[in-house]
């Protein structure tokens, strides 16, 4: 099952994918996705729905984020190792948490804005691990119990704020930089989340190409871990680490984004992103 929201910003109805990629309003049914309708029961309710049954959505709307509720947006750094090598860095022994704050939040197709000051400008195509479920010490073997489903997340990342100190997140959380979804894909229909293929174009140039098979903690670890020092609640959100192939860690020189710059990125069966990078308001 495919959930989304679409409409204007702040106005956005409920609605469903159907088998053939069509957008289906879902109002008629319920009137907002929230934590209670990726609940376990809220998703068994929506599963008896047929989205062919639905009125077909016209036109291009606009896509938010698929649900609301997010209480935090926990984020994982270095989980390719990969990525940690052409960041320069050491693979990690264990999962490095930061966190993005919420007012980061972006619709998937929404435009990015580069902040004031800004100079370093980076993309990271990340795997969305949405609970379902409030988890604390939850044992790794029961983890994938607590998942809703899965989305998609660009980590917009402003490496020069980042790496000011040993603390990462006031690179991680400007507004716009985190774009999410356009779809909540239910969990049943993702049997393995450890082999979706992973992609991002930076003005049709394409910059990563991944699969989250060569994560270094997989998605059941994640889970479990965060849950050992947080409680995670019914809409939190876990970004699960990138691939390489981000602007920092281009040769000879990195490459970061400008304004004009269009984003395109994707995971398998879960959708696809485009933002457009504007200059600092």
């Amino acid at each position: 099952m495919k959930l989304c929201r679409w409409g204007r910003n702040g106005f956005e109805k409920p609605g469903m994918i159907d088998a053939q990629a069509q957008l289906r309003d879902l109002s008629g049914v319920i009137s907002h996705i929230d934590q209670d309708t990726i609940s376990p029961r809220g998703l068994a309710k929506l599963k008896k729905i047929r989205p062919e049954s639905l009125p077909l959505v016209r036109g291009n709307p606009r896509f938010g984020v698929p649900y609301t509720g997010i209480t935090k947006i926990v984020a994982i750094g270095l989980n390719y190792a990969d990525h940690a090598r052409e960041a320069n860095l050491a693979v990690p022994t264990e999962p490095i948490i930061f966190s993005k704050a919420t007012t980061c939040i972006n619709g998937p197709n929404d435009d990015v804005v580069q902040p004031r000051n800004s100079t370093k400008l980076d993309w990271e195509v990340e795997l969305g691990v949405v609970i379902g479920t409030k988890a604390q010490y939850v044992p790794e073997d029961k983890a994938l119990d607590f998942v809703a489903g899965y989305t998609i997340v660009n980590d917009v990342s402003e490496r020069s704020f980042q790496l000011q100190s040993s603390q990462w997140d006031k690179g991680k959380g400007c507004d716009t930089f985190g774009p999410i979804g356009p779809w909540l894909v239910s969990s049943d229909e993702i049997t393995d989340p450890q082999n979706l293929d992973m992609w991002l174009d930076v003005n049709t140039e394409r910059m990563q190409t991944g699969n989250t098979r060569t994560m270094i903690f997989g998605v059941a670890k994640l889970v479990s871990y965060c849950s050992h020092y947080m409680t995670l609640m019914p809409g939190d959100i876990i970004a699960t680490g990138t691939p390489p192939g981000v602007g920092m860690g281009k040769r000879p020189e990195p490459i970061w984004l400008k304004p004009g710059d269009i984003m395109n990125l994707g995971i398998r069966g879960l959708g696809e992103q485009r933002q457009k990078v504007l200059a600092p308001k």
